[in-house]
C-alpha cells in the first residue's frame, strides 16, 4: 500500500466533519430551541468496515457489537508498532468470530522513519514538555484504516478510542483528511456500555473470550510502541 496517499478534499469536508456525530440546536414551532441529532447512525448504509483492532476487550466486544448493530461485514486491522506484545494472536481471535479479511501489518520501519524521526527533528514536545509517543503513532494508524477500507470495498472504519479523549480526534481527523468523505463509526459514543463491567457482561452473553487476570486488577493502563510508553489511570490523573 502506498503511503498517505490522499484523496481530492471536499469543499464541504470542514462542514461535514463538524455536523458528524454531534448535536446541534434548532427552532421549534414554538420559537424556541429543540435538540437534534444531526447523524443518527444508519445501520443499511454500511456494508464493510475496518476495524483498528488489537484483540483485547474493547476491540473484541467492538467487533461483535459492530456485526450486530450494522449487520455488516467486519474487516479487522492490527498494527505491529513495535509494542513487544505478540500480535499474532489477534488473528486467531478474529478468526474465531467469523471474520474472514485479517490484517497484521509491520509498521515499525515507516513509523519511525516517517514519524518518529522527522518528530525528533522539529522538536515536536506538546506544552513544551511533554513527549508526543502515543498520540504519533495515531495518524499512521489512521491511514492504514484509509488504505485498507480502499483495498477492500468498505464503507466505514471504526476505531475503540473512548468518546472524551484526545485518541479519537486523532484518528478521525487523519481519516477525514486522507478520505472526507469516509464513515467513521466510534462505537464509545454510540453505545450504552458505559463500564468494565458492562463490557464482561456483554462478552459474556455473547461467548466472546476475554482473558481474566487472577488478583487484583491493575489501576492502570498502558500503551506501547517501538518509542515509548506511557501509563495512565486513578492517581496518576490528579
Amino acid at each position: 500500500r502506498a503511503p498517505w496517499k490522499r484523496t481530492e478534499p471536499r469543499s464541504d469536508s470542514l462542514e461535514v466533519l463538524l455536523t458528524r456525530n454531534v448535536r446541534a440546536t434548532e427552532p421549534n414551532v414554538s420559537g424556541q430551541p429543540r435538540e437534534t441529532t444531526n447523524a443518527e447512525p444508519v445501520m443499511s448504509e454500511v456494508n464493510k468496515v475496518v476495524l483498528a483492532y488489537s484483540g483485547g476487550l474493547d476491540t473484541s466486544i467492538i467487533l461483535k457489537w459492530l456485526q450486530d448493530t450494522y449487520q455488516c461485514e467486519v474487516v479487522t486491522f492490527t498494527a505491529d508498532l513495535g509494542q513487544g506484545e505478540e500480535v499474532e494472536p489477534a488473528r486467531a481471535k478474529a478468526q474465531k468470530m467469523g471474520v474472514k479479511e485479517i490484517y497484521i501489518d509491520d509498521l515499525r520501519e515507516e513509523f519511525v522513519r516517517d514519524f518518529v524521526f522527522p518528530m525528533f527533528r522539529s522538536n515536536a514536545i506538546y506544552e513544551c514538555e511533554y513527549l508526543l509517543g502515543t498520540s504519533i503513532a495515531r495518524p499512521l494508524i489512521a491511514n492504514s484504516l484509509v488504505e485498507i477500507a480502499d483495498e477492500t470495498g468498505a464503507d466505514a472504519v471504526s476505531h475503540g478510542a473512548t468518546g472524551k479523549g484526545n485518541d479519537q480526534v486523532r484518528f478521525e481527523l487523519g481519516a477525514y483528511a486522507l478520505k472526507p468523505d469516509v464513515k467513521v463509526i466510534a462505537p464509545w459514543r454510540e453505545w450504552d456500555l458505559g463500564s468494565r463491567e458492562s463490557l464482561l457482561n456483554y462478552a459474556a452473553n455473547n461467548g466472546i473470550a476475554i482473558e481474566r487476570k487472577k488478583g487484583n486488577a491493575s489501576p492502570y493502563s498502558t500503551d506501547a510502541n517501538l518509542l515509548h510508553i506511557s501509563f495512565e489511570g486513578n492517581e496518576l490523573e490528579d
